[in-house]
């Protein structure tokens, strides 16, 4: 690691959230050879807001920009504290100090190398130096102090085990406390500051905490019940599937210790207990708030729109489309009422009512485009229904505000959006916390309206809003159940009912105009797949038209080794194409890539699908990295290699990733090696992101066995309980 001595000469660049600095700074000393006979230079890095009087020492890797030129990345700092007369000087008669050079001159003067130590400790003894009031003194003394404290906190925090980024957040939570919170209960940094368990708990091993500490435990049992929580989806626990899962991190902990311990959490506001039920305090609350909300806009004034029915006909004409009985009830309740909710499979009219919405509130009711949201949990999703209804739509994400540094969203219940209609899509997939959120950033009097298949997989994170709301009988629900795609001649809304229902006809292994099912073995589906796809390549489809869906990554059909073929058929190596490995992943430009993470500072969201369009080696690149560039439909990201893991290739994606999106043909193995993942949910989710053609490969019985899986994941939620409860108890 090199290392330059040095002053500021210039801040570029500094954000106040991150603490991410540019600067140019003037050499003093250094072990760089490049820099030897070089006044100035840049560094880049994690560092607090810097003094222009202050003697630093930079460590870090010496690297050569393209713009900036000879740059330093600094990973650690030090401040040194000045011995020479004149620097001390100087360093008292910095804008730090509330004193200009002549007195800091008369300071020095008097106790020349031993000024910072009288200061420090002996300050009484300031009082002879002219002009120097008290509190001037006591000034001096309580910066000085906390300068040389800070530095000295960040160097300790940094030798534990945290690094340079992490010590100065800690730093700007805690202030000059920072090292006594640390070793009060080192486990309290996963709540103030949402630490990883497993960083924490390795550093206070460190540190020399036992694995039975009270403090551990109690921060353990948080982190095994949001674990248990996501890995199930439930919003609570029961004290057994605690017990069960934490003796296998403290083999010795006894029932009645975690009981103890629970109740302590339950005292401290981090748990809530409700009879047998454990809930992490934060579901508990996301629980009745979306119950509050909700139940309060069902219960509001209807405020019914005149003639309604009248204007839903009249549209009909002016569009020459024709509304079965349901879909105008559909209409008319959206409209009229504050909460509705409207569910049905595909074909079944869902988007057509979406568009009908839309259209009669802006040219019948005469609303604004700004008082309509359009919204839905990915950005496919919000895609989809802006191309629908020729208006703007969002992920809730974004609508929100979310700050990714943070975890947070900075539209809330004190800085609500103003809209007064708001539709949103594909309910099923939105967890709990993220509703409760959502309806916190809405008005109080809005029209909320509803839209998702009940039938599809639930929420990746813990809630099933969409089924508990629909269970709970207490809310408006239009179910659309007539499949107006099969006047279409079109069997994939068919198919879907019948594997929602259970009741597969014989006819699923025929061929139709839009689906084909092909019988062959395990070994056999990779060639079958080759094949199809390059028919459908020769018929003028591409690989934007066509998605391979898989529900696992691993294994000879999973979703890595499909990515592989489906590479070398659509974009196959080429000595003008620029390349990158990443792990075992060879990355080329032209290469459909898929988004892993919600990403709202570059406008890209987990689940969205893009082209790499360009690969930039480090020695052209302005990071100096390798960098891999990916256009989202003309919005253009950089990924560095750190951020290489936020994406992998999107030929072949997971049923769960397709969630939200529909394309023109899906193609999916089902083979025996997938038994496990196989289940009634996850089928009936893959055949309906189909528009137009579905073609399923490999054993019809592992086909009918998935149809009939249940897999019944019965989470367990109480959103349900608490709407029905609410309305018992006003009876």
């Amino acid at each position: 690691m090199s290392y330059i001595k040095c002053n500021l000469k210039k801040v570029i660049y500094f954000n106040e959230i991150n603490n991410y600095t540019v600067a140019v700074v003037k050499i003093k000393q250094t072990d760089i050879p490049e820099l030897v006979d070089k006044q100035h230079v840049h560094i880049v890095g994690t560092l607090p807001e810097l003094n222009y009087r202050t003697t630093y020492k930079f460590n870090g890797k010496y690297t050569k920009h393209n713009k900036y030129g000879d740059q330093l990345e600094v990973s650690t700092y030090e401040i040194e504290i000045p011995t020479k007369e004149e620097e001390l000087v100087g360093f008292l008669s910095s804008d730090m100090f509330p004193i200009g050079e002549t007195t800091a001159k008369k300071i020095v003067d008097k106790f020349k190398d031993k000024t910072l130590d009288v200061i420090l400790n002996d300050k009484e003894k300031l009082k002879g130096i002219p002009r120097l009031s008290e509190e001037k003194i006591n000034k001096i003394h309580n910066i000085l102090e906390t300068y040389q404290g800070s530095s000295k906190m960040v160097i300790e925090m940094t030798s534990l085990g945290f690094n340079n980024k992490e010590a100065m957040n800690i730093l700007k939570k805690y202030g000059s406390n920072s090292l006594d919170k640390i070793k009060d209960n080192i486990y309290n940094l996963i709540d103030d500051m949402e630490f990883n368990f497993n960083i924490i708990d390795d550093i206070a091993s460190n540190m020399g905490i036992i694995k039975t500490d009270d403090r551990r435990i109690e921060a353990l049992i948080i982190y095994l019940m949001k674990e248990l929580c996501f890995e199930n989806g439930d919003t609570y626990l029961f004290k057994e599937d605690i017990y069960n899962k934490i003796i296998s991190y403290v083999s010795d902990i006894d029932i009645e210790k975690l009981e103890e311990l629970l109740i302590l959490l339950n005292k401290k506001g981090k748990i809530v207990i409700d009879n047998d039920k454990y809930y992490l305090k934060s579901y508990y609350d996301a629980e009745e708030y979306i119950t509050y909300r909700l139940c309060y806009l069902n219960d509001m004034k209807k405020n019914k729109i005149k003639d309604l029915e009248n204007v839903i006909n009249k549209l009909e004409k002016t569009n020459n489309i024709t509304y079965d009985n349901v879909q105008k009830d559909a209409i008319m309740k959206a409209l009229n009422n504050n909460l509705t909710i409207i569910t049905g499979g595909p074909g079944t009219g869902k988007t057509t009512i979406i568009k009908a919405i839309v259209h009669l509130l802006r040219y019948e009711l005469k609303a604004k485009i700004d008082d309509i949201a359009l919204l839905a949990p990915t950005g496919r999703a919000a895609k989809k229904i802006m191309e629908t209804t020729n208006i703007p739509a969002f992920t809730i994400h974004k609508y929100l505000g979310w700050d990714k540094e943070r975890n947070t969203f900075m539209v809330d219940e004190y800085s609500p959006n103003p809209e007064k209609y708001i539709i949103i899509d594909e309910v099923s997939m939105i967890d709990n916390i993220l509703m409760s959120s959502l309806l916190k950033g809405i008005r109080r009097d809005v029209k909320l309206i509803l839209v998702g298949d009940y039938y599809q997989l639930p929420s990746v994170a813990p809630g099933q809003v969409l089924k508990d709301l629909i269970d709970s009988d207490m809310i408006d629900v239009i179910k659309l159940k007539s499949l107006y795609r099969q006047k279409e001649e079109s069997y994939i809304p068919i198919l879907a009912t019948e594997i929602k229902d259970k009741d597969i006809s014989d006819s699923f292994l025929m061929k139709k105009d839009d689906y084909n099912f092909i019988n062959c073995s395990n070994d056999e589906v990779m060639l079958y797949i080759e094949q199809i796809v390059l028919k459908a390549i020769n018929k003028g489809y591409t690989d934007k038209d066509i998605q391979i869906l898989a529900p696992m990554y691993k294994s000879l059909n999973g979703i890595d080794n499909l990515n592989k073929l489906l590479q070398r058929i659509f974009n196959k190596e080429d000595p003008s194409k620029n390349e990158l490995v990443f792990s075992d992943v060879v990355y080329r430009v032209g290469d459909k890539v898929l988004q892993l993470v919600n990403d709202p500072d570059n406008n890209v969201y987990n689940g969205d699908i893009g082209y790499i369009s360009a690969i930039i080696n480090s020695k052209r690149s302005v990071s100096k990295k390798n960098e891999i560039w990916v256009d989202f439909d003309g919005n253009i990201v950089t990924y560095t290699p750190d951020k290489y893991i936020n994406i992998r290739h999107g030929y072949a994606i997971s049923v769960h990733k397709a969630q939200g999106s529909e394309f023109p043909m899906v193609i999916m193995p089902i083979v025996n090696s997938f038994n496990r993942m196989l289940y009634n949910k996850l089928i009936y989710t893959a055949v309906t992101r189909a528009k137009k053609a579905l073609i399923l490969v490999g054993d019809p019985k592992s086909f009918l066995n998935g149809v009939n899986n249940e897999r019944v994941e019965i989470r367990k939620t109480t959103l349900k309980d608490k709407i029905i409860n609410r309305y018992c108890s006003l009876e």
